[in-house]
Parts: structure tokens; sequence; C-alpha cells
């Protein structure tokens, strides 16, 4: 009882001096819990928008199937208030905003919105031709809908897309949130910046990292592991809007384990990376780059069972 007691009149004091630490105008001191995006209503907004790009699979309970257009659209409208809400958080984020000011915000915020869902049929066109190079380069792949409902890759591979479309439409913090969720899940890091090809194909994807800057082309493999990052990050702040990742060209698969690094280094079309190269120059189109094969030692060990 003392000790709740002497718990229970520390309590204001300790709370006046965390307020007073608020007030030091740092950025960790914000505390209007409202004044910028919600991760959790951005990560049920890729749910909602999963059931748009692919309607059959996921299904909402909220909805009925007998009239699929007009389902369709209470969840397009679902998804246009909560978006272009958070676009219009988004937009006003570190800023002083008067009235005046954040009505227009307001407006842009739902023009972005229309411009972002006007383009969803080209995410769907895209997601057809990464779902082709799935089922054609994995043979344990039984079935699209397997690769759809199951595959961590093409869940990535979606969001990245979807979050791409937002960043070209220099939509604030929202694309990052998306990836980072989509990281969170699958382990595979690809920046909203990045800029991929059709029929791209992830191959198991745990530990895969793709920069901003980077550009990928068209019927691209990666394995697992694979860093496609910066030769170099120590300039910070003075290295942003620079190319600092690389150029995947066409048809070029990187095999488990590869780093490709640099802003100047450009993988030509139909190159193949082995496993665990450290890249840091251009490699020539049609190249077969592997690190030589290490020397192994065998030798008898103590049974332990």
């Amino acid at each position: 009882m003392s000790d709740t007691r002497t718990i229970a009149s520390s309590i204001g004091a300790l709370t006046d001096a965390l307020m007073a630490d608020y007030r030091q105008g740092r950025a960790i001191d914000r505390i209007e819990p409202y004044s910028q995006p919600d991760r959790e209503v951005i990560t049920d907004l890729i749910g909602r928008m999963k059931r748009l790009l692919f309607p059959g699979y996921f299904r909402d309970l909220e909805h009925r199937s007998y009239d699929i257009r007009h389902s369709l659209a209470v969840l397009m409208e679902d998804i246009a208030f909560r978006l272009g809400e958070q676009i219009a958080i988004a937009l006003r984020l570190g800023a002083s905003v008067d009235a005046d000011r954040a009505r227009l915000l307001d407006a842009q915020a739902q023009e972005l919105t229309v411009q972002f869902l006007s383009r969803l049929p080209e995410v769907r066109a895209l997601l057809q031709t990464d779902l082709e190079a799935f089922f054609d380069g994995d043979p344990a792949a039984t079935s699209p809908d397997e690769i759809i409902i199951a595959y961590p890759g093409i869940f990535a591979i979606m969001v990245s897309r979807v979050a791409h479309l937002l960043f070209e439409l220099e939509v604030p913090l929202i694309p990052r949130i998306m990836t980072e969720h989509a990281h969170s899940r699958t382990g595979i890091d690809i920046h909203p910046g990045a800029t991929i090809g059709r029929y791209f194909f992830i191959d198991h994807g745990t530990g895969i990292v793709i920069g901003e800057t980077t550009v990928i082309g068209e019927h691209v493999k990666l394995y697992q592991g694979v860093t496609l990052g910066a030769l170099s990050t120590r300039g910070g702040q003075s290295l942003r809007g620079k190319r600092r990742h690389p150029t995947i060209q066409d048809r070029v698969t990187i095999y488990s384990g590869a780093s490709v690094l640099g802003g100047d280094t450009i993988i030509g079309h139909d190159a193949v990376i082995g496993g665990n190269a450290f890249i840091t120059a251009s490699v020539a189109p049609g190249m077969r780059v592997s690190v030589k094969n290490q020397e192994l030692e065998m030798r008898p060990g103590r049974q332990s069972w």
C-alpha cells in the first residue's frame, strides 16, 4: 500500500516534468496526435485497395457479390474518402496553415485522390505481368491463385506499385508508410521512389532491398537477400534527389545475397549476377558474373549423438 501511495504522490510532478520536456521545440516534441497521417488507416487502405486490384480473391464481409457494381462503388467511395483525408493531412504536415490554405489543400487532396483512383487500371495491367512472371518463373507455383493469395512477393510488389503511383503524384509520407508496412510483413524493402518495369519477379524475397532511385527494366528476376543500394550515404541530406542506386536493364537475373551498388552502376540487359557477388561497377549486357568458388575444408568431427 505504501508503494502505491508513493507512486500516486509522484505522478503529478512526473507529468509536469514531462510536459516541460515537450516544450523544447524538437521534432519529437509534437503533441497533436492527429496532425500526421494515421498508419492504421493507411494499412487498412492497403487491404481495401487489394480488393479493388484483385476483386475475386479477397472477400469484403461488408458487401455482397450479387451487385458487383454497387459493391465496387461503395468500396471505391470508402477508399476515396479515407485516402483523401489522409492526403490532406500529409499535405499540411509540418506547416502552419490558415483556413484559406487548408481549403486549398483539401481541394488538392481530393484531386490527387481522383487522379490516383483513375490510374488503378494501369496498376492492374502491371500486376498481371508480374503475376505471369511469377507463375512462369517458379516451378513450385501450382496456379496464379496460389501466388495472389499466398506469395509475399506479389503482395510487396502490389504495395510498391500503388505507393509508387502516389509517389509520382508527389503525395508526401503516405507512400513510405505503405512500403514500410509491406516491408514489415514480407521482409522485402522497396522504396516507393524505385521505378520498376513489367514482368517483375521476386523469388522468395526475404531480405531484398531496393533503394529510392533504382531503375529496374522488364523481365527482371531477384532472389532473396539482394541489395540494390547506394554505394555510400556519407553525404547524408546533401545526396537528396541525386542518383544513388543502380540501373538494372531488361531480362537481368540477380541471385541470392548479391549486392549491386551505386548510381553510376548499370547492369546490362540479359546479364546474370551470381549469388553473393558485390558489384560497384557496370556490367556489360549478356555477361555472367560469379564469385570464384571458395575452397572448402572437410574433416571428420566427433560424433555428438
